[in-house]
Formats: C-alpha cells, structure tokens, sequence
C-alpha cells in the first residue's frame, strides 16, 4: 500500500511517494516554493528555540536559520556584484549578518536573514499566483465541444471535437451547463446565458435565435444550435487571456528602501574602516566602525514597517500580497471603480413591488409570484423567493404543472388557477395585456436604470410586477466621500448602458464616467491617467476585470463575490467585500511610508554619531554591539505602532 502526502501548488496535485524516496525528495527539493516555504519555517522554529536557551551539543539552533535564509541572501549579493556589477539590498544585507556574526551578534544575524527571507519568498509567491490565474483562465474555454454535420439534413449527425479545431462556420450545439466554446450565433433555440465572464453583469442573459453568443459564458437553461463566428484563437475569451497576459503597469518597478542607500553605505563603511585604519592604526577601533556602521536598523526599518501594516489590515479583512503595494498605495490619486460587485451587491434584489390589479394586496402579490418561481433555479426567481421570505412568515404554497419557458418565463397552476411569470412579450404572447400607462408611469424608468421587471398574471389578467435591481452598497457613499478628503478622485468603468451608468454615478457623486466599457476599454482609461503621471488603483470583482487590474499601479479586488482570477491577479484583496476600509487602506499606506523615512533617517542618523565615536576611541565593540542593537529595537518598536494605527478623517 502506497502512503501518500498531498501538497498543493499552483492548484496541481502533487503526490509523494515514499515508495520511491530518492525520486520525490529530488522533486521537493526542486520545488523552490515548497523548499523556501520548510527551510523559513524550519528557521523561524529554531531561532524559538535559540532564544528560549535551547541547544545542541552547545551548538546555538540560531546557526540554522543563518545558514537557511543567509545563504540565499550571500548567493544572490554576490551573483549581483559578479554578473551585474551592483550593490543591491542583498549585499546591505550580507554585510549586517556578517557583522552580527563578528560581533557575537548571533541571534540579530538569523532575525535578519528570517525576515529577508520571508520577504523574497512572497515576491516570488505572487509572480507564481499571476500565472496561475492565467492559467485558471484558459481553462474556463472547454476543452471539447458537438459538433453538428449536415445540419437540417437527413445524414446530420454529431460528433465531440476538440474546441480548438473549431472553424468560422461550423455548426455546434450546447446544452445546458456548457461553457460556450467560441463566438457565434445562435440559429436555432434560445436559453439564458450568464455573461459574468466577460462583462461582470451578474443577471443572466436572454437569448433567442439571431442573438450573438461568445466563449468562456456559460449556458444555464435551454438547448441550441449556434453557427460559429470566428476560430477558437480569436474568441473573445482568448482575447481577454492576451489582454491579462499583456497587461503591466506602465511606470518603473519601485526599488526597496534599502536598495536605494545599499551601495552609498556599503562604500561608507568601508572607507571609513580604512580610514580608521589608516589615520589611529588600531585595528579594533576600524572593526568598531565596521560594526556600528553595519545597517541593521536600516535594513529592518522597511520589513518591520510593512509587516506591522499587512497585519493591521488583516485584522479588517484587507490580504496585501507583497510589501511593495504599500509604498504605490501611499502614492495613489486616481482611484477607479467597476460597478457590479464592487460598488454594488453583484445580486439582483426586489426593490419594488407594483400592484395593477387594486384587490390584491402587495403581501398576497409576492405570495403567488414566490411560490409560482419556487421550483425555478433562474437567479431572479431566487432572489423573489428571498425577498418573499424576508418579508413574511407565511409558507409558499406548492404548485402543479410547472413549466419554464426558456429566456420568457414560468406558469403553473395553483388551485384552480393558472399563473405566469416573465417579461411583457411572454405575457402578451398568453394574451394578457400590459396598458402602456402602467409600464410609462412605474416601469419606464426602472429599465433606464439597468431594473429589471417579472411581470404576473392570473387567468389571462395582469395582477402586477416587482422590479429587481442590482443595488448599491451600504458604505458606496460614504467611501467616496472619504477618498475625496484624501485627494484622490474617482471614476467609474461599467458595461452598463448610459442611463444605468449615470444613475450610479449621480448617487454617489462621481463626476468622471464611462459606460458600455469592454475590458480593452478600461486598459485603455487606465493608460490613460498613467500617462498623466497619476498613480491609479483599480478596483473590481470579475474575471472580466482581471487585464484591467493588472494594468493598474494596484488592484483591488473583492474577495467574497470576487472570481478566483480577479483575486490572483490583483495586489489586494477585500476578503469580506467590504469597501468602507479602502480609506484605511490608504490612509495606513502613507502613515507606513512616513514611518519608514523616519526609521530609515534615525538609523543613519545613529550610524553617523556611532561612527564617530569609534573613530576617536569614545565607543569600544561592546559599546558598537549595544548602539547596534538599540537602533534595531528602537525602530522595530516604532514600526511595530503601525499594528494599531486607526484611520481619522
């Protein structure tokens, strides 16, 4: 019997099989992610061990997490210097383990590799997520699809083809629960589709013959026969996997704090060393120099600093990647907002429930269209059902001869009745009418505003309709109002027509819009602002907002109704969708950078007075060792005030 362990990795199964050790150890050790990931925890438990006493054979456990996480560092400093001729934060890095070392420092020198080593680990983690959601991505174009031949003849027949051999032209048939394989248009049937995929609306679709249908949208309900448009590598889902796989901010990638000084203080101490050297000939007060120069607290002011504010923002349900968003958080004066699940619930709601007939009450309204859409699995009939059952207490009542109509509506019969649900050409179509001055004066502006109307009739009579509506956020509002005091400005991207468009807009505020917006088109916004020299974070929830999110200097995007693409393509994600704390998000971002400078100008400043002092003798190695280490505690204690920062506008 084979004993297996399960890893996951970029949302590959992999198995090892003790059963062939020498294969599977090759494998993991091969597995950067997976080897980074053991050595740093392997470190982090031996550093807890070193500072609780613990050892081995007198061996101090801390020499683990230096020969882990240190090497690494050693390796990559002297690639930089060999291959590149640079001095990078790699080579600060080195220098402040192996002055830690010097100086007897053992436990400075394995925190600091710990933390550069937890930092270069997620780095390299969100690089490898990226091309995961590419890859999530491609898979939602199936892999086969039916093929009609001889279609409305007498030899038709249908056969299973590999999506990719699609051609402008053929015939294929879907039925319900299939992914549509490419662009076309539909010739015979009709269905509702939903089209999250490609333009974030979460109401499906109705589509009847003539209608165009395009890959990676999902059939719901009917059957039917479409004619293919364009081949699989044109389809618009293969055009949104180029555009998520092209996209990239414009401006230059931000250096870390420590590499900016790294190769100035480097040559500083060096040379003051010398100096030393050279001017007092003691060779003990040149190390001293070489030690209280080493830019510990410099090295630890940006890592402590990001790590408090990563950790304030998770107790509010904010997951920042990586360090780096921070600084281009604290940076941010456009702010741009797609609307469906991000400004708004991404659920139709009712939000109105309009009597015709004046002996029905709305309470015994909303009974019969409940229980009538009951047995229906369509978003909207989901959505009466709840608001019936928030409203009342009473039971829905079953009905009998149950039948959807695909793309139109529903009838049943309750008692001795015959009910029906849908949209006014179902009604007219069983001859009920719908007086025009009802639709002008209660449902004319609803369908302005992106509303959708279930009309419901009863024995050839029109008893009313309730309007769903996908509506706004609680906090929308407000959350616009606080960004403004921050300086940065808002703008709306949505597929949505004009009117739906400026109606959410109008309630909020915002004065810069556009509308019917694919997803090249708000690449294109963003391009934009950034060649205005504006700094611009997106925020959205779908898969069709992924190549705009990654265009932008930080996406943001919502993790509760947020697609799993979105998420790994973004730099932030809201894990409980709740916008109310993106000013907090900001607001720590700028307090974090300001922190950083603080820490960063503090060490210098000490390092300058320390070194000084060792050069005219007024500071000895055990005098250097504890100035090394108080401006390392000093600004990690600063740093770490960051955990209980509280945002005040």
């Amino acid at each position: 019997m084979n004993i297996k362990k399960f890893f996951s990795n970029n949302n590959e199964k992999t198995f090892i099989d003790f059963k062939r050790p020498n294969l599977r150890v090759k494998d993991f050790f091969q597995d950067g992610e997976k080897r980074d990931i053991v050595f740093i925890l392997i470190s982090i438990v031996s550093a807890i061990l070193s500072v609780m006493g613990t050892d081995l054979f007198r061996f101090d456990l801390i020499w683990i997490a230096i020969i882990f996480c240190g090497f690494p560092i050693f390796k990559e400093a002297i690639m930089g210097l060999y291959r590149d001729f640079d001095i990078r934060a790699d080579v600060l890095v080195s220098v402040g383990i192996i002055s830690s070392i010097l100086i007897g420092e053992l436990f400075a020198a394995g925190v600091i590799a710990i933390i550069m080593a937890i930092g270069g680990f997620l780095e390299e983690y969100t690089v490898s997520k990226t091309k995961a959601g590419i890859k999530k991505l491609i898979d939602l174009n199936p892999s086969n699809c039916t093929l009609v031949i001889n279609y409305n003849r007498t030899n038709e027949n249908e056969i299973v083809v590999p999506s990719n051999l699609i051609k402008a032209g053929d015939i294929i048939k879907v039925v319900p629960g299939e992914t549509v394989p490419v662009d076309g248009v539909i010739i015979s049937g009709e269905s509702s589709i939903d089209q999250s995929v490609l333009t974030g609306e979460s109401i499906p679709i109705d589509k009847i013959v003539g209608d165009e249908v395009f890959s990676g949208t999902i059939n719901l309900f009917g059957s039917f026969i479409m004619k293919a448009t364009k081949k699989g590598e044109d389809s618009s889902l293969q055009k949104l996997i180029k555009l998520v796989e092209s996209a990239n901010p414009e401006n230059a990638k931000v250096v870390r704090a420590a590499d900016k000084w790294a190769t100035l203080i480097v040559v500083i101490a060096f040379i003051c060393a010398v100096l030393t050297l050279i001017f007092t000939g003691e060779i003990i007060r040149a190390v001293t120099v070489l030690v209280v120069f080493c830019p510990c607290a410099l090295i630890l002011a940006t890592p402590t600093a990001i790590m408090a504010s990563i950790g304030n923002l998770t107790k509010v349900g904010i997951l920042v990647k990586e360090g780096i968003s921070i600084e281009k958080l604290a940076k941010i004066d456009q702010m741009i907002f797609d609307k469906t699940g991000t400004l708004t619930y991404g659920k139709p709601v009712v939000t109105k429930v309009l009597r015709y007939d004046d002996e029905i009450s709305e309470k015994d309204l909303t009974h019969l269209l409940a229980s009538l859409e009951s047995p229906s699995e369509h978003p909207l009939a989901k959505a009466i059902v709840k608001y019936y059952k928030n409203h009342n207490k009473e039971k829905l009542e079953k009905v009998s001869n149950f039948e959807m109509i695909i793309g139109k509506g529903v009838k049943a019969n309750l008692n001795d009745s015959i009910l029906c649900a849908g949209n006014a050409d179902f009604l007219n179509s069983l001859d009920i009418d719908i007086p025009n001055d009802f639709i002008d004066e209660n449902i004319s502006q609803c369908l302005s505003i992106g509303s959708t109307p279930i009309y419901l009739g009863r024995d050839g009579k029109l008893l009313g309709a309730v309007i769903l509506s996908d509506i706004l956020r609680d906090d929308a509002a407000e959350l616009i109002t606080q960004l403004d005091k921050l300086g940065i400005s808002s703008t709306l991207l949505t597929g949505d027509n004009r009117n739906a468009a400026e109606h959410i807009a109008s309630e909020l505020a915002i004065d810069d819009l556009k509308y019917d917006c694919l997803p090249e088109d708000k690449i294109s916004k963003i391009k934009d602002f950034q060649s205005g020299n504006h700094m611009v974070a997106m925020i959205g929830d779908g898969i069709n907002d992924a190549p705009a999110l990654r265009q932008a200097d930080i996406g943001i995007s919502m993790g509760g109704v947020g697609s799993d693409i979105s998420i790994e393509a973004s730099d932030v994600c809201l894990v409980s969708d709740d916008i109310k704390h993106i000013p907090h998000l900001i607001a720590l971002s700028r307090k974090t950078i300001k922190t950083i400078n603080i820490g960063i100008a503090f060490a210098l400043g000490l390092n300058i007075i320390a070194t000084i002092l060792a050069a005219l003798g007024y500071l000895g190695p055990i005098g250097g060792a504890f100035v090394h280490n108080i401006g390392s505690v000093i600004v990690i204690i600063y740093s770490s005030l960051l955990l209980r920062f509280k945002t005040k506008i």
